[in-house]
């Protein structure tokens, strides 16, 4: 099966970019803007499964290394996750103009 992958990526600062990029020129990706890329992806069984397995044979990958991928489930569906990696805090929480309201409550006392 085959099928089209966008992979974002963030390795650090002393990841290993010169894997990752040889795995990628293999793969005839294109650039996609900073960080990300897109390619056609061959394999014969669970994409996911087959991705992180090529990626850790091909990239040292440490703690701070995160990989995401956008994909099309079995179900054709277009789904994303990370091979590599997790979530991690927005560096734009907090910028938006609209603030959460809590509202207060206190018991009255009446006089």
């Amino acid at each position: 099966m085959t099928q089209g992958i966008w992979m974002s990526y963030d390795l650090g600062v002393t990841g290993d970019y010169e894997g990752l990029y040889s795995w990628l020129d293999d793969q005839d990706a294109i650039e996609c803007g900073d960080s990300v890329a897109f390619f056609r992806f061959s394999c014969s069984g669970p994409v996911i499964e087959a991705l992180k397995s090529e990626l850790s044979d091909a990239v040292s990958l440490n703690k701070k290394s995160r990989i995401y991928v956008i994909y099309r489930g079995d179900d054709e569906r277009v789904k994303g996750r990370f091979v590599v990696g997790g979530r991690k805090r927005a560096p734009w929480e907090g910028f938006g103009v609209e603030q959460k309201q809590e509202e207060d409550e206190a018991d009255a006392i009446a006089p």
